[in-house]
């Protein structure tokens, strides 16, 4: 009798359901976050948030990656609420999203370093000043929600791990002084990840997956020393040296558990990776190591909403974000998958579900990118 072979499918979205995008637009002043912003909106039936779930709904992950999702404390009311009263009643008449499952551990935004980070002479004053850019901890955070078990007692996070950890780190340096832009204190404590990055097991169908999940810090917002940029690069050259044999032994977790990855178990890397292979501000290199990596496959996820959008652009038929790039990513191991299909959710302009990417206020900047994978019936032979 054969056995069925399991398939899942798995997305990233990166849903800027953060403070800021609940503020009120003041020009020229700074904004007076409380970091309620989004607890208050979920309150409100609010459409934007409405419409992110709908494109959920539509797609019917299995497991997604949440992008941008503020953590306010270890209650996740937010997160509660969000999957209670959004994804669990249809919109606009689709089926409602249960997942009984979710992580959603602490991350380095908005966290105050006792350093002054951006060199402006003060320290602790700004969001800037943070181990990663946030006006409070937890904004701009990650959610992952699944609908098969999460073995959380096994999950590794990487939330402290120390940037001049990684052997060869590209430590940014005043070009104007060639000294180090951070000074040997700040270097010293300086956390690699901006949000944190996550390995996180998932059991499906008796089968263990693991989800690399991260949000590297976008490569820009700084200046000629360009301490964003190589900090991008590295958080992504982290799972790279993660998952290749050999190359992650420098590697601790938070809870001072060393080395990379272990397992023979299939992996997904996923997130916003704010960088592209071939557009873009980031240090390219580190984006295209880890696409060119044997121990990942790229299903090249693609719309035709965004190859309209682009008009011409030879890349723009895979970008995943409004601002003409390829961002989000789903990178299943080279082992144990097999890619079945793969998407961006990007309508074309006279698609009736365009109303729910047509602007920036309708759901996103960033737009869902999905996989369907397949693992193999598991050995019948105990």
């Amino acid at each position: 009798m054969s056995q069925q072979k399991t398939k899942v499918r798995i997305a990233t979205f990166n849903v800027s359901m953060e403070a800021l995008n609940y503020l009120p637009h003041t020009e020229g002043q700074a904004p007076q976050v409380t970091g309620d912003e989004l607890a208050h909106s979920l309150g409100t039936n609010h459409q934007q948030i409405r419409n992110i779930a709908e494109i959920i709904q539509r797609i019917n992950p299995d497991i997604i990656l949440l992008n941008e999702f503020d953590r306010r404390d270890d209650s996740h009311q937010a997160l509660k609420t969000f999957l209670q009263d959004y994804l669990g009643k249809s919109q606009q008449g689709q089926t409602p999203q249960n997942f009984p499952y979710f992580f959603q551990g602490p991350v380095n935004t908005g966290v105050p370093a006792p350093f002054d980070l951006n060199n402006n002479g003060e320290s602790g004053e700004s969001p800037a000043d943070t181990y990663g850019f946030g006006f409070f901890p937890g904004h701009f955070a990650m959610a992952l929600l699944s609908k098969h078990p999460i073995s959380v007692d096994q999950i590794r996070t990487f939330q402290h791990f120390k940037w001049q950890d990684m052997p060869g780190a590209l430590q940014p340096v005043d070009p104007e002084t060639n000294k180090p832009w951070y000074n040997s204190d700040a270097w010293q404590q300086m956390r690699l990840s901006s949000k944190s990055h996550w390995d996180v097991p998932v059991s499906v169908n008796g089968q263990t997956i693991h989800v690399l999940a991260s949000h590297p810090t976008p490569p820009v917002f700084d200046g000629p020393e360009d301490r964003n940029g190589k900090r991008n690069h590295d958080e992504i050259r982290f799972w790279l040296d993660y998952v290749t044999p050999g190359k992650g032994g420098y590697i601790y977790d938070d809870n001072a558990v060393k080395g990379g990855y272990q397992s023979h178990e299939p992996f997904v890397i996923m997130g916003d990776q704010n960088a592209s292979s071939v557009e873009g501000d980031a240090i390219n290199t580190g984006i295209q190591a880890l696409l060119n990596s044997k121990q990942v496959q790229d299903p090249n996820p693609k719309s035709d909403g965004a190859a309209e959008y682009t008009q011409g652009n030879p890349h723009g038929k895979h970008h995943t974000a409004y601002w003409g790039m390829r961002a989000d990513y789903v990178l299943p191991s080279s082992f144990g998958w097999t890619i079945k299909d793969s998407g961006v959710f990007w309508p074309k302009a006279d698609d009736e579900t365009y109303r729910l990417i047509k602007d920036r206020q309708a759901s996103s900047d960033h737009r869902l990118v999905w996989v369907d994978l397949e693992l193999p019936p598991v050995s019948s032979n105990k």
